[in-house]
Parts: structure tokens; sequence; C-alpha cells
């Protein structure tokens, strides 16, 4: 059965929608890498308006970029995280290079971000205790319990925004917490 998807999933380009499609049923807004112009912006906050948009860019540096520039354009928007392995082929990292089970498998694990970032029940000191920040291996931790959460890499102060702005609660993050040491061994 193919999983149609009633948000507008936006995208970097012409080759992520192709994946997409072939993922499953919808329909996309290609930025167009980083540079993207005021009509796409207007298109985008349209779509949020009536359809709600879904931001799956690419687990790199410039997708990170184009996705912030989007959710500061589409308040209460869903993202989409695809973790950097399942996006890899022959060194290249893109939406376009991931499997379709992946695709689907990020696309059920949305996270909407909220604008009232002091509800979020995790502190700065809850992600230094956790070795999140402050600790030689805390990006390689980062990674890992941001795969768990299902919200991504991103340093400290962006993993703290998005704990705080996606409302993981202290049980969620608890228990990403003891599966990331299993996994690490620690």
């Amino acid at each position: 059965m193919f999983l149609v998807i009633k948000e507008i999933i936006v995208v970097e380009g012409k080759d992520d929608t192709v994946a997409i499609k072939r993922a499953v049923d919808a329909d996309t807004i290609e930025t167009n890498g980083s540079a993207i112009g005021d009509e796409v912006l207007r298109r985008i906050a349209l779509a949020n308006e009536r359809r709600g948009i879904i931001i799956f860019t690419d687990p790199d540096h410039a997708g990170e970029r184009i996705r912030k520039i989007v959710a500061r354009h589409a308040p209460g928007c869903k993202h989409a995280f695809l973790p950097q392995e399942k996006a890899m082929y022959k060194g290249d990292i893109g939406i376009e290079n991931a499997s379709p089970e992946a695709i689907r498998q990020a696309l059920s694990e949305l996270r909407t971000e909220t604008a009232d970032e002091a509800s979020g029940e995790i502190s700065w000191e809850d992600l230094m205790e956790a070795g999140l920040i402050v600790h030689p291996d805390a990006a390689n931790r980062r990674l890992c319990i941001g795969k768990l959460l299902g919200i991504g890499y991103a340093n400290g102060k962006q993993f703290y925004k998005r704990c705080t702005s996606f409302r993981i609660s202290k049980q969620e993050f608890t228990a990403a917490l003891r599966q990331m040491e299993e996994e690490l061994g620690a």
C-alpha cells in the first residue's frame, strides 16, 4: 500500500522530489538549494496555511541552513529527519540517495516545532549531565541520541533548541539516553 501524505513536503531539488515520489504519494516544493527566492518562500507559507508542510532537507550543513530559513517562514511546520548514513551514496549526502523505506521511516517520525520554547522539559544542565555538551565525545553522543529521538544531528546549542521546540519530554529523553548508552557501551 502506498502511503499518501496530505502535507506538502519541502525538499531541496528535483532529485529529492523523485526519491520522495518513489516512496510515498506526496506533493513537493523544491527550494532549489540554499538560495531560496522570495517567490518560493511565499509558496511555502501558503502551502503551510492551506495544507501544512513537512521540511525534509538533506542531513548536512546546507540542508540545516535551508531548514532554518523555511521554518522561519512557516511557523508550526513539521520536520522529517533522515540519518546521514541512510542518505549516503559514494560520499554524497542527500535525500535523493535514500531508499524508499528510509524515506517512509523518516516521514513516520515527524516532529512539530512549537513557538513556545519555554515549554520544553529539557534543560541545558540535562544536556551537560548527559554528556551531550562540554564532553570529549559530545558530538558523537548527540548524533546517536538525535537519531533515537528523531530530531537529527545538531551542534549543542541547536540540539537544545530542538529539544525545547519539539517538546521532547524528560521521559523520552531519559529512555533515549539509556538506549544511547547501551549502544555506545558507556
